[in-house]
């Protein structure tokens, strides 16, 4: 994954109200494994920025991969 992917949530995070399926976009890359992702809401408000591993996301995709 890399700077500005968007990718959504593959667990819940009740402890950040955050849950499986939400939707961010990863802000910061750390390491291969460590991203800051961003959720905003419609109206472009942050909501919540959290450090999550690889396992805590799946990149999205909008066309088909070559």
């Amino acid at each position: 994954m890399k700077l500005l992917d968007v990718v959504a949530l593959t667990k819940d995070l009740p402890e950040q109200s955050l849950y499986k399926g939400q939707v961010g976009t990863i802000v910061e890359i750390y390491d291969p494994e460590t991203f800051e992702v961003e959720f905003v809401d419609l109206q472009g408000k942050t909501y919540a920025v959290e450090t999550l591993s690889a396992d805590q996301v799946i990149q999205l995709h909008y066309a088909p991969l070559q």
